[in-house]
């Protein structure tokens, strides 16, 4: 007999998981070229050339840093998923000129479609293991139902 061999009942738990640290560490690896590489001046020059006013650059930074620490860490992981849509809506703008692969000059829009599907992914799945969210829940219903959760 050919049976095929089944997940554990935590798998749809640790994908939340793994798209959830995955996610946070590629905003903040954006916030930390924007700050780092461009700075944010560059980065408010490239938004303005790009039709967005040039002080958004700052409230994008703090978004994708911010937005990044809380998905890592597991902080109102589907508020945050949903908050940094816009912003992605955004690049996506900025990119679709551009044609639909990253291998065309100036990259492509793929990768900002791959990121706000993984963002709403992410806001119907919830934060899932070792998110901070877990914690601070069973803190707030109390010793009872942190011993039945157990």
């Amino acid at each position: 007999m050919n049976q095929t061999p089944s997940l554990p009942s935590s798998s749809p738990v640790l994908a939340a998981t793994v798209l959830r640290v995955a996610l946070g560490i590629v905003f903040l690896a954006h916030a930390g070229a924007k700050f780092f590489i461009f700075t944010l001046d560059g980065t408010a020059r490239f938004f303005e050339a790009h039709g967005f006013p040039g002080w958004t650059a700052t409230p994008v930074f703090l978004a994708e840093l911010l937005g990044g620490l809380a998905l890592v860490a597991g902080f109102k992981v589907r508020w945050v998923s949903l908050a940094l849509f816009p912003v992605m809506l955004g690049a996506l703008k900025s990119h679709l000129a551009l044609g639909w692969m990253f291998t065309n000059a100036g990259g492509g829009w793929e990768y900002v479609a791959f990121l706000l599907a993984a963002l709403v992914t992410q806001a119907l799945l919830g934060g899932g293991a070792f998110a901070v969210d877990n914690v601070l829940g069973a803190r707030a219903q109390g010793p009872a139902a942190q011993t039945s959760a157990s």
